[in-house]
C-alpha cells in the first residue's frame, strides 16, 4: 500500500531572516531563507507588527518557487514564548494566538510562527500547528527549587532540537522514545543540558539567561556576591549587565568572538587562552551531563551531542572523554528546525500522536 503523501508548509522565523520549507512527508521539495534587511525591520515598533511583512515575503517566495496553497495539507510554525506546556505537537487556537501576540513569556521573532501558519492555514482551510516550543516545561517539582525561595528554576531550553534529536536516536536503536533515558547536551550560542526520562525532560538548565554551562556568548551560573556587587557598583545600567550575561557573554567575554571555528584557528595558532577558556566550556559542559545522569540515578542509555559546536570534533571529544564512563556517546552535528518542525507535524497527520490544545 502506497503510502499517503502529505504536504507541510514550515515557517520558522528568526530576528533577521525567516525560513521556510515545503515537505512532502519527511522528504524537503522546497526550501527559501527570506532575508529581512535591517532598515526595513526597524521601521516596526514590535515583532508582531512585522507580521504582514514577513506574510507577504513568504506567499511571494512560495508563488517563485511554484509552491501553491490548494497543494497544502497542513502548516507547521516556530513555537514562540508561550505560557509553559508539555512537549508535542500542538494545533493553534485562539488562546495560543493571543498569547503569541501579546508575548506572554517574552518578545520574539519565534512568536510570529504559529500566527503565520495560523494565517495561511486559515486560508486554505487546513490545520496550523507547532511544535515543541522553548517554553516546554515538563521539569519534576524537585527541580524547580532554586534555593532562594523568591526564584523557582525555569525550564527555557532548546527543546525543539533536543526531542527531535531524542527521538531520532530512539528509531536508530529500535526503540521509541518513551521507552529511553537520555542526556540530550543542544550546544550552539546557548547551551542546554536535558535530563530525558521516558519522554519527558524532567531537568535541564535554563538556557536563555539562567544557570548552566557557560557558551559561545552567554555566561551561563556566575557566581552570586560577585555578580550583586557588580550590579551595584554604579558602574553598569540593568540592560548593560543583562547583555553582559547574554550576548556578550562566554566566548565573546574571554575572547571576543563567538566563532567557534575562529576559536580553534586561534588554538591552532598557538593561543594559550584561547585554549584554557574553549576547553573550559567543554569542561563546563561535561559537568552539567554529570549532574543530568544523577538526576537520572545514573540509568542513562545514552548521551546525545547536538547543535553547532558539535561540528567540532575535537571540541566533542573533550566532552567525550569526561562523559563515555556513564554510557555511549551519540554525535548529532547541527539543527534542522525545518525537519524537526516537519516530523512533529507528520506523528500527529501519520496518526502516532494526538495533536494536544493549549494551554495543556
Amino acid at each position: 500500500m502506497q503510502k499517503k503523501s502529505n504536504r507541510i508548509l514550515i515557517i520558522n522565523p528568526g530576528s533577521t531572516s525567516t525560513k521556510i520549507g515545503v515537505y512532502d512527508n519527511d522528504q524537503i521539495i522546497f526550501e527559501d531563507t527570506i532575508r529581512h534587511q535591517a532598515d526595513k525591520l526597524a521601521k516596526f515598533d514590535s515583532v508582531i507588527d512585522q507580521y504582514n511583512f514577513r506574510r507577504e515575503a513568504i506567499l511571494s517566495s512560495l508563488e517563485t518557487g511554484g509552491i501553491h496553497m490548494t497543494e497544502l495539507d497542513a502548516v507547521c510554525g516556530r513555537g514562540g514564548l508561550l505560557r509553559p506546556i508539555s512537549g508535542g505537537t500542538y494545533y493553534v487556537n485562539e488562546e495560543m494566538l493571543d498569547d503569541l501576540k501579546k508575548g506572554f513569556s517574552g518578545q520574539h521573532a519565534s512568536n510570529l510562527g504559529g500566527i503565520l501558519a495560523n494565517e495561511i492555514a486559515s486560508k486554505a482551510n487546513i490545520p496550523a500547528y507547532i511544535v515543541d516550543p522553548v517554553v516546554v516545561d515538563e521539569m519534576q517539582p524537585i527541580a524547580r527549587i532554586s534555593g532562594f525561595a523568591p526564584i523557582s528554576r525555569k525550564s527555557i531550553f532548546h527543546a525543539l532540537n533536543q526531542k527531535a534529536v531524542a527521538r531520532r536516536y530512539a528509531k536508530q536503536v529500535g526503540k521509541s522514545y518513551d521507552e529511553l533515558r537520555l542526556i540530550v547536551t543542544h550546544m550552539g550560542g546557548g547551551i542546554t543540558v536535558g535530563a530525558h526520562c521516558y519522554g519527558k525532560v524532567i531537568d535541564v538548565n535554563n538556557g536563555l539567561h539562567g544557570d548552566g554551562p557557560f557558551s559561545p556568548e552567554r555566561s551561563g551560573t556566575v557566581p552570586i556576591g560577585e555578580l550583586v556587587d557588580l550590579c551595584y557598583s554604579g558602574s553598569y545600567f540593568r540592560k548593560e549587565i543583562m547583555t553582559k550575561l547574554v550576548g556578550q557573554g562566554g566566548l565573546v567575554g574571554y575572547l571576543g568572538t563567538n566563532d567557534a571555528v575562529t576559536v580553534e584557528k586561534r588554538i591552532e595558532a598557538g593561543d594559550v587562552e584561547a585554549a584554557l577558556v574553549y576547553e573550559a566550556m567543554a569542561y563546563q559542559v561535561a559537568k552539567e551531563i554529570g549532574s543530568a545522569a544523577t538526576v537520572l540515578g545514573g540509568k542513562v542509555d545514552a548521551i546525545l551531542l547536538t547543535g553547532g559546536l558539535a561540528y567540532g570534533k575535537e571540541y566533542v571529544e573533550m566532552i567525550k572523554k569526561r562523559v563515555e564512563w556513564i554510557a555511549e556517546v551519540a554525535i548529532y552535528p547541527g539543527e534542522d528546525e525545518l525537519q524537526a518542525l516537519a516530523e512533529g507535524a507528520l506523528r500527529v497527520m501519520n496518526g502516532e500522536e494526538q495533536a494536544k490544545i493549549y494551554p495543556a
